[in-house]
């Protein structure tokens, strides 16, 4: 079993470094194709064409496609992102709202583990009642709504009418969001909104199928205490499949932060691609693509290893 499951993991890694390698030509090649030039788009109109030529120059953009993208992709290998048409390294652009986009992904991710996993058991365990029916049917409608529209919402009715908490999370340059943690509540709750639906409906039938389980029926029979019932029968079935989803939702999280952080105004990784695109900054939108999209597969497969080690432990 140990054999087979290291060769497993080795697979997966192996496939994991190809597709990122195919992962960055396809970034590269689709965001250069991209209608419009970045330097008349960065310079304006009334630049001159020797400001364009030199402009073009200092980013490399003279250069044949194949060679740009050996360059770009040998950076990535150093941690180098290239520049910004601005002249500024695109790490250095992302660092301070990468972390701010991590403390906001990180808080939602802190409170969808317990509460996906507390209402799923809950509900998997009266199904069929009614609770487990209106929870059901709540939980399903919750999942139609996306977490823009659940943004603007928030931001309209809670921030802007009812005034109980700010309509917009700006945060002052070089402040932690931490330090204004009345700015983080809403977006939070946007990106919880849909995220703690689907993972509870994951975690709901998983738990519907361990209490119907041959040895946990006869622990309840044997007269052990349901709390004891849950925790050492029902509890050890489910986090498996519960930790897969929360892999594979926390990947999701990516996308859904770029539109939650541009209804807001909070200074994450979504503003910043949303600024880049509209000004044709070309090196900063593939950073942000290779980045999300790698981190978007390296979840997915992290979730495709821990399906695959509890299958083949439980084959034992």
């Amino acid at each position: 079993m140990t054999r087979g499951l290291v060769r497993y993991v080795s697979g997966r890694l192996a496939t994991a470094v190809l597709l990122l390698a195919a992962l960055s030509l396809v970034v590269y090649v689709g965001v250069d194709l991209l209608p419009g030039d970045p330097v008349t788009a960065r310079l304006g109109a009334n630049s001159t064409p020797d400001q364009v030529a030199t402009a073009r120059e200092r980013l490399g953009l003279g250069e044949p496609l194949a060679r740009r993208y050996l360059e770009w992709a040998g950076g990535l290998l150093h941690g180098n992102l290239g520049m910004s048409a601005t002249g500024t390294p695109v790490a250095d652009m992302l660092a301070g709202r990468l972390r701010n986009t991590a403390v906001l992904a990180g808080l939602t991710i802190l409170l969808l583990v317990p509460l996906s996993l507390v209402l799923g058991i809950a509900l998997g365990r009266r199904a069929g009642g009614r609770t487990d029916r209106t929870g059901s049917t709540l939980l399903l409608l919750t999942t139609a709504v996306p977490e823009f529209v659940v943004a603007a919402m928030l931001a309209l009715l809670v921030g802007a009418q009812l005034g109980w908490l700010p309509a917009t999370s700006l945060v002052p340059s070089g402040d932690s969001p931490l330090a204004h943690p009345d700015v983080l509540v809403l977006p939070v709750l946007s990106l919880l909104w849909v995220s703690l639906a689907y993972a509870t409906r994951v975690v709901r039938a998983q738990a519907l199928v361990a209490s119907r389980a041959p040895h946990v029926e006869a622990m309840r029979l044997n007269g052990f205490p349901e709390r004891v019932v849950l925790r050492h029968g029902v509890l050890p079935a489910v986090l498996p499949s519960a930790a897969q989803i929360w892999l594979i939702t926390s990947a999701g999280l990516l996308g859904g932060t770029v539109l939650v952080e541009s209804v807001f105004g909070y200074p994450g990784i979504g503003t910043v691609l949303v600024s880049s695109v509209s000004t044709g900054d070309l090196p900063v939108v593939q950073a942000l693509a290779m980045l999300m999209g790698g981190l978007t597969l390296l979840a997915t497969i992290a979730a495709d290893l821990v399906g695959a080690a509890v299958g083949r432990t439980g084959s034992v």
